[in-house]
Parts: structure tokens; sequence; C-alpha cells
């Protein structure tokens, strides 16, 4: 039986997590449906782990994936702004309905904590910097919208059921196996595929536009850190960055200095819902979670371009596909 659930745990970030629980010797369960996730993310760890093809909005799949646990890391979800723009009713039925519908059912089975990783999207495009959690939310894009509900529903079951609940809001994860090749996919493995294939990088706006970017190995140390986080904690939402920002022809220019590259990007114009500047103030997280990032944007950059550069060297592909 497992003791953690990681749902999403064949995505981007959910799989680094699963890596990191199961090479601490942790048991992990894994809820996926692989509409965004890869097996291929979970193959070095498969014999490690337990899984489970299925949706959060498939109550029978969800009440499985919870039986028994009692640590949820809650990573599933349609995670996109452009994607939410297309298609608000489908994105809102996983990333509110679904995590609803995870709430209840991990409450009627006892589940000790459940952390849940939000937005900073959620801040909308307030000209104050830097963004402090008691800010109040001004979301610009459905995805925003329902990242909001999700940390509302969190503290509700806190407050309401005595669930042991905390949010993380997430700024601009990047890092090794973050699919490039998605119709909406994050703009660092999209700058480095294509410089590395030998294209020009697309900058939607004039690329003045800041991000405080971190690596996905600090967003495994925060979730790992909401664990064990103390009582005062809970309820809580936490912002989970470096603290630092960086503009998008600044990015573009780090990452043609570690390629060896000149980057001549194609200007087009914003996109629906994208903020113009984001930076995060992460001293409640560092009070209350004990969190302090270890990887800063240049080092992350580093490590991610080399984890491009093996795969395109081997030819490694992010194939979907379960077990077998």
């Amino acid at each position: 039986m497992a003791e953690y659930l990681v749902t999403g745990g064949a995505g981007f970030i959910g799989s680094h997590l699963v890596h990191a629980l199961a090479g601490a010797g942790r048991s992990v369960r894994v809820l996926d449906n692989l509409a965004t996730g890869s097996w291929a993310n979970l193959e070095a760890v498969a014999d490690r782990i337990e899984w489970i093809e299925g949706d959060l909005r498939d109550g029978a799949a969800v009440e499985e994936a919870v039986r028994g646990v009692r640590y949820v890391l809650h990573q599933a979800a349609l995670a996109s702004v452009p994607r939410s723009v297309d298609d608000p009713l489908t994105s809102d039925a996983v990333n509110v309905g679904g995590t609803l519908r995870l709430l209840d059912a991990a409450r009627r089975a006892g589940v000790k904590r459940l952390v849940f990783a939000s937005s900073s999207s959620i801040y909308g495009d307030s000209p104050s910097l830097p963004k402090v959690e008691s800010m109040p939310p001004d979301p610009l894009s459905p995805y925003a919208l329902q990242k909001l509900a999700g940390e509302t529903y969190f503290r509700l079951f806190h407050r309401l059921y005595g669930v042991e609940t905390i949010a993380l809001r997430y700024f601009n994860v990047f890092g090794p196996r973050q699919n490039p090749q998605s119709q909406y996919a994050a703009v660092i493995p999209l700058f480095i595929t294509r410089l590395l294939a030998g294209e020009r990088p697309i900058v939607y706006g004039d690329g003045e536009q800041t991000r405080d970017f971190s690596h996905v190995a600090n967003v495994v140390e925060a979730n790992l850190a909401a664990l064990a986080a103390p009582a005062a904690a809970l309820g809580g939402v936490y912002n989970v960055a470096c603290g630092e920002r960086i503009s998008l022809n600044e990015l573009l220019r780090v990452i043609g200095e570690e390629l060896g590259v000149r980057p001549d990007p194609i200007y087009a114009a914003p996109r629906p819902g994208d903020v113009r500047h984001s930076l995060a103030d992460i001293r409640a997280a560092r009070a209350a979670l004990g969190y302090a990032p270890s990887v800063g944007t240049r080092e992350g950059l580093r490590r991610t371009i080399q984890s491009y550069r093996a795969t395109v060297a081997t030819g490694a592909s992010a194939a979907d596909g379960g077990p077998g």
C-alpha cells in the first residue's frame, strides 16, 4: 500500500516529485491519464511505484487512487493559459471539478495532508512587484481563475473538515522533461529546442516582459517542505520561485551564450491572458515551510540545456503510453 499519491505523476513536475520520493525509499502511487504526461518520464522508477491510469473526472479512479495513502501531491491539471482560453469548459472540468473530486475522496479516505500545485497567474497583471500572497487576486484567464478556485477549495476543506492542506503558487517552472512539442509548450523548452535545431525562436510581445523562472528542483524542494511543514502553515498559500526576474530578451541572450549561438527571434503579437511582469516574494515560504531555492536561473538553464542536448543526441522522445 502506497503512502504517497502524486496526481499527474507522469507529467513534467509530477515525474520529478515521483523520482524524488521513490529515490528516498518512499512508497508512491501515481494517478495520470497521460493526456499531457508520458510513461517515459517514469520508466526509470517503474519497479518502485504503483500505477493507476485514470482521470480526475472519474470518481472511481480517484477513489482508488486515494485509498490507503497518507499524503497527496496534487499536480494533475490542464496547465496552460492559452489552452484554457481556447477551451475553458474542459480545463474547468479538470482543474476545478477534478480538484474538488480529489479533495472529497481524500477527506472520506482519511488522507492526512494534501499539497496543491497552484499558479502565479492568479495575481494577474497588477503592476505591484514583488507579488505577495496577501495581494488581491486578479485572474486574466480561465486557467488562473481555476487555480484560484482550487486554492479556495483547499483552504475551505481545511477549515470545514480539518483536512491538512497547503497550496503552492508556482512561478514559471522549467527543467528536464518539459515537453517542447506541445501546442502549449512553455517558453524555455521552445527557445532551447528551436536554437538547437538552428531555427529562430518566437517571442510573443516585445520581449521586455519579465518572469521569475524557477528550476523544477526548487519546486520539488518546496513540495517536500510542505509535506513536513508545521501546523501553523496549514491552510496557507505560498509562492514558490527564485525571487529574481529576467526579461525574455535577456533569457534568450543567456540561452544563446550557453549554446554558443546568437539568437535572432521572431516577434509576434502578445497572447491573450499573458501578464507583463512577474516577480515573487518568497519570504512567507521561507518562514513557514523552510523553503530556500537551491538552483538559480542560470544554473537551472545549464542543467536544462544539457538535458535537451542529450535528448537530441540520443534521439529520445517522450512518447505517451502506459506500462507494458
